[in-house]
């Protein structure tokens, strides 16, 4: 039987090759959209389940309500819930914590090369599923300044010698190297270089007490902890909890509530501020995925379509078939059959597309590289043939449906008379369905591009143009800014903490006479260059003018008018502001001068206070080393020859890191990077369905010309033109793709205005190019298609058609 099945359904496909082939085109076109879904999501459930304990494993996560109203979520926690949870917490089998701030320049012989990595204590090894090479686990990491190193980074510093044992000089200290490990797989959510024993820093965590505080949860702390076996989390929970509740009480910042996350859930959960590796926040997997099965229902619409829309051909096959004694599951399986087969065939096509599109697919985010690999596994080779048999079924099963319920007696009559939704017939509001579709992601693409053009080019207070941050790398600025003064292609220079506008915040809390409590405010430290080289507006007061040598030596402070306006400084009176006194992080300073309002964070947000204080030698000078920027204007005409020039000066001061700088603009356009890629996935799904819906609508165009081709002679004779046929051809299609315009235009244009542009306050409000651009171009594609195809039946002779009548 089931020969039987596939041999009448290869015959079939033969004898209809036309529809067959649009049919085979427009499934795998879909279904490589399916593929590359899957092979997606596979990856990112594939992080960390190389852990043998996996299951097991929880991190820490912080929910932090700071007293002056600022509330964030870290993956990072402050480590002294670590000793807390040994303390009282009863049922851990292990602790473990980590702090991944280790970086440094290892000289091996001479030789000065960058190195990271983390601080972590010997039970990491024990919890996580980390192979050592050589070495031993247990002690590995026990006394200060231990070492272990990856494979990779051992060759990185000593080549083909023997790393272990070994005495590396980084940052004024030596470590020791105890292990060597094999490399962190691809598909781990913690990376790293080299394992530092947390030992080393202790002593200066004992020193600085602040970094013990239960509201330190901004530096890169995380803690771990492995269960026994069979005991839920929940069980834990309430514990934590009421660790939570007694260390609030007992902090004046910050409320911190904590979570335990199972490991499995980090890569594919929400995302959250300092995290070890950018991850894949469960809302957008759920629309790629929601967007990728609209493109892959799609497809299954036009099969669908296109073998009811035959159905005159067949139901006179099927009316025999059950004359003979056909069963109706023998008529099923007849059509999933050949259903089946055609995504069977259509899958070939389609990996072939999958190989070609993936590359492509990673083009247009290129950040899903740091994430995903999407390399062809065996695991995978399965889902994608299962998912073969899916599409195969769900594309065949309502022409399944629709021929097994045929009426013998009446197998010579039309089937198409099923109707729903008020006289449409069935097929035909498959096409609006699916021509909705199609449309809600074309214009949510222009809408979303043009948007996001604005965004890039919107006025934010201060001038960005031509402007080149280079990252210091813990180098001393004076001898790299003296080298670039002297450039003719450089006409200014100035230093600063951070870059605004692009996501970076740094705050402080700043008090003022009369309030009882300091408030938050964002900061940015500068040079007395700052301000000119960009171009900010200075209302009243000046520039900075004293140069102090030290940070603690600093008076002056510049704030914006929003920093005025809520802390109620000079009573509306900007001139009367200058010269008051603000304490900014128990720090007396003067204010100095105001500057007009700008925007120090992502346009997603709106303005806020802001203050400016001196760049002084040792701003940046911390535990590690050197911080900050320094920004560059340059006037050229050969913008890649003057790069190529300040690479060569940042070589003279520092051959060891390697240049590290972009232009401003283009910061700014990375900072919505994911912005961009959504626009472009959408976009992506908008050609992949529009190519679907137009191989449809030509399979439906071919089949209405090939049945109305006697009536379209008869109309010829009679003298209509070919622009009378083609309107009388593409009347019944307009008419749908009206329905299909008056639903989603309407929807698309609140979607955006009520909930995606809500994000953005100063957002452009749409227009009507963006709202019926992409309904033009629909328009426009399918009278092409409606007109090549009337045409052709125009041009043939009514003598030929019409002699056997």
């Amino acid at each position: 039987m089931i020969a039987s099945y596939i041999k009448t359904s290869v015959r079939s496909i033969m004898r209809n090759k036309l529809f067959s082939i649009i049919n085979i085109v427009g499934l795998a076109i879909g279904m490589s959209v399916g593929l590359l879904l899957i092979a997606f999501v596979h990856d990112l459930l594939s992080y960390d389940r190389f852990n043998e304990k996996g299951s097991r494993i929880y991190r820490i996560t912080s929910n932090a309500k700071f007293k002056q109203g600022h509330s964030s979520k870290f993956a990072s926690t402050s480590i002294k819930i670590d000793r807390l949870i040994q303390e009282r917490v009863s049922g851990v089998e292990e602790t473990t914590k980590l702090q991944t701030e280790f970086s440094g320049d290892a000289n091996i012989n001479g030789n000065v090369i960058p190195l990271t990595g983390i601080y972590a204590e010997p039970s990491m090894l024990r919890i996580f599923t980390l192979p050592m090479l050589k070495g031993d686990a247990a002690t590995a990491l026990h006394s200060p300044n231990s070492i272990v190193l990856t494979e990779t980074s051992a060759k990185k510093l000593f080549g083909a010698e023997d790393a272990f044992g070994k005495t590396i000089h980084i940052n004024d200290l030596d470590y020791k190297v105890t292990g060597i490990l094999k490399d962190v797989p691809f598909f781990s959510h913690i990376q790293f270089e080299s394992l530092v024993s947390f030992s080393t820093i202790e002593p200066r965590i004992v020193k600085d007490q602040d970094l013990l505080t239960w509201g330190n949860v901004w530096q890169r702390n995380y803690v771990y902890i492995l269960l026994p076996k069979n005991l839920s989390a929940s069980n834990l929970q309430a514990q934590i909890d009421a660790i939570c509740a007694e260390e609030n009480k007992l902090d004046k910042e910050a409320e911190i509530y904590l979570t335990l996350l199972p490991l499995y859930d980090i890569m594919v959960g929400e995302e959250l501020e300092n995290s070890i590796r950018p991850a894949m926040p469960g809302v957008v997997l759920w629309i790629i995925s929601g967007l990728a099965f609209v493109v892959i229902l799609s497809a299954c619409f036009n099969y669908t379509n296109l073998s009811i829309a035959r159905s005159m051909r067949r139901y006179k096959e099927v009316g025999l078939r059950k004359v003979i004694g056909a069963r109706k599951s023998q008529v099923c399986m007849q059509f999933l059959a050949e259903a089946v087969i055609i995504s069977f065939v259509s899958l070939v096509l389609s990996f072939a597309m999958f190989l070609v599109l993936r590359p492509q697919f990673i083009d247009i985010a290129p950040e899903l590289l740091k994430i995903v690999k999407l390399e062809i596994t065996s695991p995978m080779l399965l889902m994608f043939i299962a998912f073969s048999m899916v599409v195969g079924i769900v594309a065949g099963f309502l022409p399944a449906i629709f021929f097994a319920k045929v009426n013998i007696t009446h197998a010579l009559k039309d089937a198409s008379s099923i109707k729903v939704f008020k006289g449409i017939s069935f097929r035909r509001s498959l096409v609006v369905v699916q021509y909705t579709f199609t449309l809600i992601f074309i214009t949510s693409t222009v809408i979303g591009y043009v948007q996001y053009k604005d965004i890039l080019a919107f006025d934010l207070g201060f001038n960005t143009e031509n402007i080149l941050n280079i990252n210091l790398q813990k180098n001393k600025p004076e001898v790299l800014i003296n080298k670039l003064k002297a450039m003719p292609e450089v006409s200014g220079v100035s230093q600063s903490r951070l870059l605004t506008s692009v996501g970076n915040a740094w705050g402080g809390f700043l008090k003022y006479k009369g309030l009882r409590d300091s408030a938050l405010v964002l900061l940015n430290i500068v040079d007395e260059n700052y301000i000119p080289l960009h171009g900010y507006k200075l209302i009243v007061g000046h520039n900075f003018i004293t140069k102090p040598v030290t940070k603690d030596a600093t008076s002056e402070l510049i704030v914006n008018e929003k920093t005025l306006k809520q802390f109620n400084i000079g009573n509306g009176d900007l001139e009367k502001a200058i010269g008051e006194e603000v304490l900014l992080n128990n720090k007396k300073l003067t204010i100095v001068g105001v500057i007009k309002d700008f925007h120090y964070s992502k346009l997603d947000s709106n303005i806020e206070p802001v203050v400016f204080t001196y760049l002084t030698p040792d701003a940046f000078l911390t535990s590690d080393g050197r911080d900050g920027l320094v920004n560059v204007r340059v006037n050229t005409d050969n913008p890649i020859e003057t790069m190529a020039k300040i690479q060569e000066v940042w070589k003279s001061v520092d051959p060891v890191h390697p240049f590290d700088a972009q232009f401003y603009k283009d910061s700014i356009e990375d900072a919505y990077n994911e912005l961009s890629a959504m626009i472009k996935v959408i976009g992506f799904l908008s050609f992949i369905a529009i190519s679907i819906a137009s191989l449809g609508l030509l399979g439906m165009v071919v089949f209405t010309t090939e049945t109305r081709i006697k009536e379209i002679s008869i109309r010829k004779v009679l003298g209509a033109t070919a622009g009378n046929l083609v309107l009388l051809l593409s009347h019944g299609f307009v008419v749908m793709l009206a329905i299909s315009a008056l639903i989603a235009l309407p929807i698309t244009y609140i979607f955006f205005e009520n909930i995606v542009l809500t994000n953005f306050p100063f957002h452009n409000r749409i227009g009507i190019v963006e709202l019926f651009g992409g309904l033009l171009a629909v328009l426009a594609m399918a009278f092409i298609m409606i007109g090549s195809q009337t045409i052709r039946a125009a041009q043939c002779n009514p003598a030929e058609i019409l002699k056997s009548e």
